[in-house]
């Protein structure tokens, strides 16, 4: 085997994504996140992708900052509980505490830098809570929530409806459109929407929040309800979620 010693040129070093990862059980407890997820931030955003545990005890959220150039909030199977947006006593199901803490911590330290924080469907659901905003489980018929577990994984993503982009904003302007049919798969959604976010789409059948962004502290946040990740590769406006992430880790 030859070694390249330091010295040696391959080209300009691509930006580093952190993706957050979720705790799940095969067998035993590991890190997991949908390979789905990974793709489209090498292709379209031109990224290096780092996954990011969902460990709160262990993680240093302070020293990650530092070295991620931005960072994805991805879609889960679990939910954000319910003490992190509310008081009520009610029951929750399917959360994910470690990710909840890890999420709002790493996105809050990266915000507070100025880098950018992009968020699909649980991305989303936490970015509205770290801005201040809660969470509904009280969604029309509009909109598909993932209830099942023996659904099949394939059928999940078959509900398609349309949302409305916002003239002017992010998604209208890389998309030129201002009508887009997307694919949810959800049991949460916003309620209020969070402080000093701006809604860049919302749902046609109900007007519910299905995106927004801001940009508090220099760097881009984007977020949506929908997976442009599933069906990225025949569909414009989802390839352009993942190319102004890569326009704003400057790629």
């Amino acid at each position: 085997m030859r070694f390249a010693c330091c010295g040696s040129d391959d080209g300009p070093i691509k930006p580093v994504i952190g993706v957050l990862c979720c705790n799940e059980v095969a067998d035993r407890p590991i890190q997991a996140v949908a390979t789905r997820f990974v793709h489209p931030l090498v292709r379209y955003a031109g990224a290096t992708v780092l996954l990011v545990p969902a460990v709160a005890d262990v993680m240093d959220t302070r020293a990650l900052a530092g070295r991620l150039d931005g960072l994805l909030l991805t879609g889960s199977r679990s939910n954000v509980a319910k003490a992190r947006y509310s008081a009520t006593d009610a029951v929750d199901d399917a959360i994910d505490l470690d990710r909840d803490a890890v999420a709002l911590e790493l996105a809050g330290r990266m915000i507070e830098a100025g880098r950018p924080v992009f968020g699909i469907c649980r991305g989303l659901q936490e970015l509205n809570v770290l801005f201040g905003g809660t969470l509904t489980e009280t969604l029309q018929d509009g909109h598909y929530r993932s209830t099942a577990d023996e659904t099949a994984y394939e059928s999940l993503f078959d509900h398609v409806h349309d949302v409305d982009l916002q003239s002017g904003g992010l998604l209208a302007n890389a998309t030129a459109q201002r009508r887009i049919s997307v694919t949810s798969v959800h049991r949460q959604g916003i309620d209020r929407l969070g402080g000093g976010l701006t809604v860049e789409a919302l749902a046609v059948s109900d007007s519910l929040v299905e995106a927004f962004s801001a940009q508090p502290c220099g760097g881009n946040v984007l977020a949506v309800q929908w997976h442009p990740e599933w069906d990225v590769e025949g569909n414009a406006s989802s390839r352009a979620f993942f190319s102004l992430l890569g326009q704003s880790l400057g790629t």
